[in-house]
């Protein structure tokens, strides 16, 4: 009997060092990003779902402001830095512009080791007007990279593109 104990416990205490071992190894087990994940998903929808209410403080509280954004659209548009991006705000402000809704589908996130970076991707369906006539994205994928600064995650780079693209 003292003998089955005795292995038993050798056996125990090597698993034990194992597991150990390749914890510390392996950096430990990951950290719960749970948190992150729910508000980077609320910054990627706050940055379609402002335009609802056309609200522009929201816009620019989930984009990095300054030169490093990067967005790239349909069609190959690209939109380097923030003052090239708030030159669009004519566009959206205009009350020829109308969002009418939006759906987002199959969205993916991925938050870096260090949990300061997240990149993302999912189908948009951006449901809108101009002139009272439809200017809709639909089936569009859009990806995305962010990163957590002073404690809250903006969007640094996008891009949308069509299946036929």
């Amino acid at each position: 009997m003292k003998r089955t104990i005795h292995y038993t416990t050798v056996i125990t205490v090597f698993l034990c060092l194992m597991l150990t071992s390749c914890s510390l190894r392996d950096g430990g087990l990951p950290p719960d990003r749970s948190e992150d994940s729910l508000a980077v998903s609320q910054a990627i929808h706050d940055c379609i779902g402002w335009a609802a209410e056309k609200d522009f403080d929201l816009l620019y509280s989930v984009i990095i402001n300054g030169p490093s954004y990067l967005e790239v659209g349909p069609g190959g548009r690209v939109t380097r830095g923030i003052d090239e991006f708030r030159k669009n705000e004519s566009f959206w402000g205009s009350p020829d512009f109308k969002a009418i809704r939006y759906d987002i589908r199959d969205l993916s996130i991925t938050i870096s080791q260090g949990g300061d970076a997240a990149w993302f991707y999912c189908i948009l369906d951006d449901i809108n007007e101009w002139k009272g006539e439809p200017a809709n994205w639909e089936n569009t994928r859009w990806t995305g990279v962010l990163e957590k600064r002073d404690g809250r995650w903006v969007m640094v780079q996008q891009h949308f593109s069509f299946a036929t693209q």
